[in-house]
């Protein structure tokens, strides 16, 4: 997928991630290649949020996608909506090189203590 991560904190968590190598047969940034960027990004936020010896687990994920990139690079940004001790939900937003919004989405993961904590 080719995801940088560009900042990470509990709060907020921002990725770049190329559309090349990343597309439909159309030559479109695929709507999966988008889900799998807000994933990967909401469920760090998550992790460091959870803490040491916990676990963030993905529970739901939604996403709208409101227009199309073609080339360079889709920029990531989670913010915390909500952080709880059993609950993490972040919102995503993906962004273009000219910071056209491509994707809205949603992640709620849950946290968990980690297997042998």
């Amino acid at each position: 997928m080719g995801i940088e991560y560009v900042e990470a904190t509990a709060e907020r968590v921002v990725a770049r991630m190329p559309v090349e190598g990343n597309t439909q047969p159309y030559g479109l940034l695929h709507g999966g290649a988008s889900c799998v960027l807000a994933e990967s990004i909401g469920s760090v936020g998550s992790a460091i949020h959870a803490g040491p010896g916990r676990i963030a687990v993905g529970i739901e994920i939604n996403a709208t996608h409101h227009r199309s990139a073609t080339e360079g690079h889709v920029t990531g940004v989670a913010t915390r909506a909500h952080g709880g001790r059993t609950l993490a939900t972040y919102d995503i937003v993906i962004t273009d090189d000219q910071d056209r919004r491509v994707c809205t989405a949603r992640l709620t993961c849950m946290l968990r203590d980690a297997p042998g904590s």
